[in-house]
């Protein structure tokens, strides 16, 4: 035990009071799959270096790959490797950080490491689709998850066990999953905040020239009033019912009912807000989800048809044709061949 010694009007007082020693500080573990997106690690990275900055010797950090070696990320920068995956046998907390084709990146040796860690007591994370390593690997079961918005709805597809929000962060039980992009500094100061006071986390954050830390339930995305620049409260919610129907496609009829208007009323406020019909509006969200599908999943050409709410494959294959001016097989060749040029974010 250590003890304070003080003078006071020229006389020595034992305090005898014990001086905590630092804790420990905590250490992140980022596993970098190939292409994996360099802005979600480093949001990641740097909330922690200036809590370190301010605080002291709080955080420390290691990057592993799958092999040990430097890896690329989806913009073609790379980053050396302190070591393999399978070198690290006891971690506080472990993120696995990935972009592109993620179940491409996927090992029956990456899920037994994780799986190996969680029950050892580590906490598992991944970040923008390092969820779905994580969910691939059996690993949130139960757990409410989240990842980048351009791949939810693949995961949803993939994995209808696991309940996936569109926050921007989760951190559940030992789980904690992130839509990746800057939502990782938002997670990385609710994180600093949990451990070391909000104070730390607001001088964090002003670092970043931040007006505000967000919430884990800002939305990931404009929200739809922002995105198409609408004010009608109306409008609004016949485009969320769009949204949420994408599988049995409300009729025009059902639209405007749900809003209590008719449906020459309901065509009038497309027409007038937004310069197209609500069938034509409905059916390019139908034909983006379909995209999407294609481009994530390894879902068949059919089973991404009847995701979409299209009758039949021939129906599928004129509309998506006339809207992307190519078939949906050529067009997930093509975006396959693309790469890392597909998401800007990355």
């Amino acid at each position: 035990m250590l003890f304070a010694i003080a003078r006071v009007s020229g006389s020595l007082i034992d305090l005898t009071q014990s001086i905590d020693p630092m804790p420990e500080p905590h250490d992140f573990h980022f596993l970098l799959l190939p292409e994996f997106s360099s802005i979600g690690f480093m949001s990641a990275i740097e909330p922690l270096r200036v809590a370190n900055r301010f605080a002291g010797d709080l955080y420390r950090w290691h990057i592993l790959s799958v092999d040990g070696g430097p890896v690329a990320a989806s913009n073609g920068i790379s980053l050396n490797a302190e070591g393999a995956f399978d070198s690290v046998t006891d971690a506080h907390t472990v993120f696995v950080v990935s972009g592109f084709e993620p179940l491409s990146r996927y090992s029956r040796a990456i899920a037994d490491w994780l799986r190996r860690l969680d029950r050892a007591g580590a906490t598992l994370g991944g970040i923008d689709t390092g969820s779905i390593i994580l969910a691939e690997s059996g690993l949130l079961a139960g757990k409410r998850a989240t990842l980048h918005w351009e791949a939810a709805a693949a995961f949803a597809e993939r994995y209808p066990d696991i309940e996936t929000s569109q926050e921007l962060f989760e951190i559940d039980a030992r789980r904690i999953t992130c839509a990746g992009g800057t939502a990782s500094i938002d997670m990385m100061l609710d994180l600093i905040a949990r451990e070391h006071g909000a104070n730390l986390a607001a001088q964090v954050s002003e670092q970043f020239v931040l007006g505000r830390i967000r919430q884990p339930s800002d939305h990931q995305r404009l929200q739809i009033a922002a995105r198409y620049g609408l004010h009608n409260r109306k409008l609004i919610q016949v485009i969320e019912l769009m949204q949420e129907h994408m599988e049995e496609p409300l009729s025009p009829d059902e639209l405007a009912q749900s809003i209590g208007v008719t449906r020459r009323q309901l065509e009038r406020l497309f027409c007038a807000a937004l310069n197209d019909t609500p069938t034509h509006f409905y059916l390019g969200l139908r034909l983006t989800r379909a995209r999407e599908l294609l481009q994530q999943t390894e879902m068949s050409i059919l089973a991404v048809c009847v995701a979409c709410g299209f009758e039949s494959p021939s129906h599928f294959s004129r509309t998506y044709r006339a809207r992307f001016d190519t078939s949906p097989r050529q067009d997930r060749s093509a975006l396959r061949a693309t790469g890392p040029a597909r998401r800007a974010a990355a």
